[in-house]
Parts: C-alpha cells; sequence; structure tokens
C-alpha cells in the first residue's frame, strides 16, 4: 500500500512540478516578443499513474497565418500613407502652389499690355517667370528628394529583408538538429525566434509559408518566388536600377549571383518596402511627370505664340522659355553605341502626355512607346522608319509621336531600347531664353488699313499672324519686313471680284462671301504668307485696303493679347489614349489642379484602406494572442491551482512515509 501511495505521490510531485515549471515561464516571458504560450500535458499510466508530461506549443497555425497577411497590407498602408501624406502636405501649402504662380505671370502680361512701350512692365512680366520657374524647379525638387529618400529606405528595407531571410533559414537549420531530440528544451524558444523572424519578414514583404520536410519552414513571395527553401537554400534581394539607376528595382539573386536574378512582381509586394515602392509608382513618377508636362507645355506654348509677334527692338518675337532635351537612358542588354537626345518638338506641346516613353529600334523601324510608372506600354505604340532626326516632318501626316523630337548619334543595333524621360527632367532644367523686357513681343507684325477713299462703310480686320518663319512665310528677318512688301486689296466692278497686288505682282480673284482668310481665297503664293485678313461688309467698286510690316508699332498689344489668352487654352494633353470626339485636353491651372487633388484622393484612399486593415490586423492579433498569447489572470489561476496540487501530492508522500515507518515499527 505504502509502495503503491509512494508511486502516486512522486508522479504527482513530479507532474505538477512541470505544471509549475510551464505556468512560470509563461508568466515570466508575458512580456517576451514573440513568445507563444505552452502547456503541459500529461498521459495516464497503467493503474492510473501519472505519465511524463509533454509541453507543447499552443499555436493556431491558421490564425498565424492569417495575423502574417494582415501584418503585410497594415505595414504596407502605414508606410504608403506616412510618406504620400507628406507629399500631399507639401504640394497643398499656399507658398508651393505653381497656380499662384502662373496666375501672377499672366497678371504681370496683362499689366504689360496696358504699356506696351514700357520695359518696366516687360521686366515684371521676365521677373515673374523667372518665379514660374523657381517655382516648378522646388516642387521638382520636393519630388526628387522624396524619391532619394525613398532609394534610401529600399536599401535600409532590403538589407533587413536579407538578414531575415538568412536568419530563417539557420534557424530552419536548427530545428532540423532539434527534432532529432525531442527531449532539447531550446525546441520552443528556437520555433518562437523563427516565427518571430518569419513576422518581422511580413511587415516588409508579403509572404506565405509551407511547412516542410524535418520541421522546416518554406517561405514564398506573395507573387511566387521562393525565398527560403529546403536544406537551409535561400534567395537574397538585391536593388538594380536598368536602365534608371534613380529608379530601383527589387530583384531576387538566385545561388548567390551565379544565376539570372529573378524579377520580382513589385505591385505584390506588399509590406514596407511595397508601400514605398507604390508610393513611388503611384505619387512620385506621376507627380514629377505631370509637372514637367505643365512646364513644358506653358513654355512651347508661349515660345510660338511669342514668335509671331514683333517685339519692342522691332524685330519678330523669338522664344521666352529654353526647352530642355534629355538624354536617352540606354537598357543594360543595348549592343550598340548609339545615343539618344530627346526633346520636345517646337509647336508640339500641347501633344505631350505626362509619361514617360520606350524607344525600340528593330529590322530598321523605331517604335516609340508611352509607358506609366512600371515600365508597362499605355495604348498603342506608334512605328515609324528609322531617321537619324524623329519628328512630324520625317514621318507619315498624322503620325501621334506625343510630341517627341528624337535625335540619334549613329543607328543603333537590332533590340537595343532607350527610355525617355523627358517630363521627369524638364520641370528641374527649365530656363529663361532671355533676360531681355524687350524680347517680349507684344505687338502684331502686320497692320492693316482702309483706303480714305473708300466709298463703302467696309473694314479690315486687323489680320491674324499663323508664321513668322522666314523660309516658310511672306516675312523677312534682318530687317525684318513683308518679303513682297506692302500689299493692296482692290474691289473691280464685278460681283466679288478682286485684284490683290504686292512687289510679286498682281492676281485678280472672286472671293466667297463672307470674306474672310482673303490671302487664303486668293491662293498661290499668297496662301503661304504666314497671315491673313478679312473683310467686314460689302465693299464699293474701286475700295482699297492696304496690309503691311508695323514698322514703328509698339504701342500695339494685339500678340499680347493673343498670350494673354494662353492663359484659358486647353494646352495640356489629359491621357495618351483617346478618340477624336473626347475633351482631352486641360488649361495650365486644370493641370495642375488635377495634380494636387490626384495627390490627395490617393493619399486618402490609403488612410482609409489603412484604417481597415489597422482594424483587421487588431482583429487578427487578438485571435492569435487569445491562443497564443500569456493570460496572466489565467496563468496566475493556474499557479494556485498546481501549488495546491503539488501540496497534496507531497502530502500523500507524506503519508506514505509515515505509513512505512509504522510498518518498519512493527516489524520490529
Amino acid at each position: 500500500m505504502s509502495f503503491n501511495l509512494m508511486n502516486i505521490g512522486t508522479s504527482g510531485v513530479r507532474s505538477s512540478s512541470e505544471l509549475l515549471q510551464t505556468t512560470s515561464k509563461n508568466i515570466a516571458n508575458l512580456n517576451t516578443v514573440g513568445y507563444v504560450r505552452e502547456r503541459t500535458e500529461h498521459a495516464t499510466l497503467i493503474g492510473n499513474q501519472v505519465g511524463r508530461g509533454e509541453t507543447v506549443r499552443m499555436l493556431n497555425e491558421f490564425a498565424q497565418k492569417q495575423l502574417i497577411r494582415d501584418v503585410s497590407s497594415q505595414s504596407y498602408y502605414n508606410q504608403f500613407v506616412t510618406e504620400s501624406t507628406r507629399v500631399d502636405t507639401l504640394f497643398g501649402e499656399e507658398s508651393n502652389n505653381l497656380n499662384t504662380s502662373i496666375n501672377s505671370m499672366f497678371n504681370n502680361l496683362q499689366e504689360a499690355m496696358n504699356l506696351p512701350s514700357s520695359t518696366v512692365t516687360r521686366s515684371l512680366f521676365l521677373t515673374d517667370a523667372q518665379n514660374l520657374i523657381d517655382q516648378m524647379d522646388r516642387l521638382s525638387g520636393i519630388v526628387f528628394d522624396q524619391n532619394n529618400i525613398v532609394n534610401e529606405q529600399l536599401s535600409i528595407y532590403s538589407q533587413e529583408a536579407n538578414n531575415l531571410i538568412q536568419k530563417i533559414s539557420d534557424l530552419n537549420g536548427k530545428v532540423g538538429a532539434l527534432n532529432a531530440n525531442p527531449d532539447n528544451d531550446n525546441a520552443s524558444s528556437v520555433l518562437n525566434e523563427r516565427d518571430q523572424a518569419i513576422k518581422d519578414l511580413a511587415e516588409l514583404v508579403d509572404i506565405e509559408t509551407l511547412n516542410g520536410s524535418n520541421g522546416e519552414k518554406l517561405v514564398f513571395l506573395g507573387s511566387g518566388q521562393a525565398v527560403v527553401m529546403e536544406n537551409g537554400a535561400f534567395n537574397l534581394f538585391s536593388l538594380d536600377g536598368d536602365p534608371d539607376p534613380n529608379r530601383k528595382e527589387l530583384t531576387l539573386d538566385v545561388t548567390d549571383g551565379n544565376a539570372v536574378a529573378l524579377q520580382v512582381d513589385q505591385t505584390k509586394l506588399q509590406g514596407q518596402i511595397g508601400g514605398l515602392l507604390a508610393f513611388r509608382d503611384e505619387i512620385l513618377i506621376p507627380a514629377q511627370n505631370q509637372l514637367g508636362q505643365i512646364g513644358l507645355a506653358l513654355a512651347d506654348a508661349f515660345n510660338q505664340q511669342n514668335k509671331l509677334g514683333m517685339d519692342l527692338d522691332g524685330n519678330l518675337g523669338g522664344n521666352i522659355f529654353e526647352i530642355p532635351t534629355a538624354a536617352g537612358l540606354p537598357h543594360r542588354s543595348n549592343t550598340g553605341t548609339a545615343q539618344l537626345a530627346a526633346t520636345l518638338e517646337a509647336g508640339k506641346g500641347k501633344e505631350i502626355p505626362a509619361n514617360d516613353f520606350r524607344v525600340t529600334y528593330n529590322a530598321g523601324n523605331l517604335t516609340i512607346a508611352a509607358i506609366d510608372s512600371q515600365g508597362n506600354t499605355v495604348g498603342n505604340a506608334t512605328t515609324v522608319p528609322y531617321a537619324a532626326t524623329i519628328n512630324s516632318t520625317t514621318v507619315p501626316a498624322g503620325t501621334d509621336l506625343f510630341g517627341l523630337q528624337l535625335n540619334f548619334t549613329a543607328t543603333p543595333a537590332n533590340g537595343d531600347v532607350f527610355d525617355v524621360k523627358l517630363n521627369a527632367a524638364a520641370a528641374g532644367t527649365m530656363k529663361l531664353a532671355t533676360d531681355r523686357a524687350e524680347s517680349l513681343a507684344l505687338a502684331s507684325p502686320i497692320r492693316t488699313e482702309s483706303g480714305t477713299s473708300n466709298v463703302s462703310t467696309a473694314t479690315i480686320s486687323v489680320g491674324s499672324v499663323t508664321n513668322t518663319t522666314p523660309a516658310t512665310s511672306n516675312f523677312t528677318a534682318a530687317p525684318p519686313s513683308l518679303t513682297n512688301g506692302t500689299i493692296t486689296l482692290q474691289k473691280t466692278g464685278t460681283t466679288n471680284q478682286y485684284t490683290l497686288t504686292d512687289g510679286s505682282g498682281t492676281t485678280t480673284f472672286t472671293a466667297t462671301p463672307p470674306l474672310e482668310n482673303i490671302l487664303a481665297q486668293a491662293g498661290g503664293a499668297f496662301a503661304n504668307y504666314g497671315f491673313d485678313f478679312n473683310i467686314d461688309g460689302e465693299p464699293s467698286t474701286g475700295d482699297t485696303y492696304t496690309i503691311e510690316f508695323n514698322t514703328g508699332g509698339f504701342d500695339d498689344n494685339r500678340n499680347g493679347l493673343a498670350l494673354s489668352q494662353l492663359q484659358s487654352g486647353q494646352l495640356v494633353r489629359q491621357n495618351v489614349v483617346t478618340t477624336a470626339v473626347a475633351d482631352n485636353l486641360k488649361t495650365f491651372n486644370e493641370a495642375y489642379a488635377g495634380l494636387v487633388t490626384e495627390i490627395g484622393v490617393v493619399a486618402n484612399q490609403a488612410k482609409t484602406n489603412g484604417a481597415a486593415y489597422d482594424a483587421l490586423a487588431a482583429q487578427s492579433e487578438a485571435w492569435f494572442e487569445s491562443v497564443s498569447g500569456v493570460n496572466l489572470d489565467e496563468e496566475a489561476a493556474n499557479l494556485l491551482r498546481f501549488q495546491q496540487s503539488y501540496s497534496a501530492s507531497a502530502q500523500i508522500l507524506s503519508a506514505a512515509r509515515t505509513v512505512f515507518d509504522t510498518l518498519l515499527s512493527a516489524a520490529r
């Protein structure tokens, strides 16, 4: 009897001691990161004896995987919101508002129009034009600085991810060794450390796990690529920028770089790394491109209209802004030595979309495509025969070159690819082409007049100018004048018949009412003079009208009026993909307002989604902790219960000893 009592008491003390040890361990690790609550379970042996206990980790793998997924999404949006909110705030500040500078420049243009012969008001316009350039440069600098911050953080996060990947692989090896010795007390701590490393990795990138042989955990990216494999093999992240070194892309180095690196689908990364990349691709790159697009469209529109006027020196107008040139970025796989330079073709500012472009040479043809921030083609690419210079004059009419002019130093090799980032470079490199107030061409280079002896009340319009290039118009540059001198229009005695005369000769023609675009109706060389005029009313026989160069017309502001109308002109292309009837153009103010609104919308959407995933992550955490977390109240109750059990078992041992001593005494 005493022997049975001794066995019962001994097994009770041992089991209670094991239970107390497990409970104490749980309580001591209440605040240990990654600790999973343990429970000791005992089996019943023959004769209802208490067997040796087995300590197990209280882990719900489904809850753990759900927590990993939600933590990855939560980290993604937290990172995205942090970065996008900062840019949204910077662009939303009144001091950074580009529309303020645009409006101020046009306001000073209006002041210059009020006093067209004043150099003071013209100087104020140029000052505001420089302020606009400085404002674009400042906004571009903000975006550029944020991109540098993204690259720095990507470098840090990718190194952290690599450390965790290697750590998980090392811990897999330890788990395999511990599984060979089930009694090893270190097994739980190694598993906890590995699970915490997996959770930390999930905060950086989206991952999935599978159970491997011998207790290993295989880890894969959400896009499918393996990062931790069996038998200690693993792949590490690396950063590369091809062709743009400032746009880092994440790849996976395979077998220590001895094989071709795996491309990673960056749209599916999630985690902090995914949030950084999404912020760059959805906010920074589009913002930089839209800023450059607005600058290019505005500069080109001003240049083209200023060229149609006459400046304060009496010369034909020139460029106000200097259009930048961007070097094409060759892909690393290129085999040729050709270099590419890209700029905006003069007069094509309204055709350039807010995109980067990819130029590919193949079998004597060039393919030009607008691409998004991930390098995917947007809309339809344009294919044209190769030429050293590609612009609207070297390709078939109607070809969409996106407003680009491309210049090659040599013929590329087959398959050579170049990325053109003209928009991205433009906002920070725009300059004034002149610092002379006199260069602002407010006057029109032609003037019209009705004959003093005219009988009718019909009048001649002030005329409109469409081309002042000496090689293709009726203008000369030095000295500025009309190539064929003064033009005279006279009404003949025949209905709707008129005679045009200038230095090139005389032509008689019949005009079709209404009497608009008279030179175009006259035809011949007159149709290409680069300007035209209308007659309002019905001229009488013998009435005459003259058109001549506007010599000394410095108080004229007709071209200034056309310049001021650019503010309300639809001159900024909205989308690459469009239709013939779509409204695909915006004003400068609308374009910038759309940029700021788009940043704000994307940032607020991220906040909303982030709040949802915060709630999901909290719910998953609560679910996981309800099983694996330490509940202090529960453990304290267990501690008292197992302490009483231990005391009771000790009493059994004491009783057994007393009985045994009594039996020994009786035997004596």
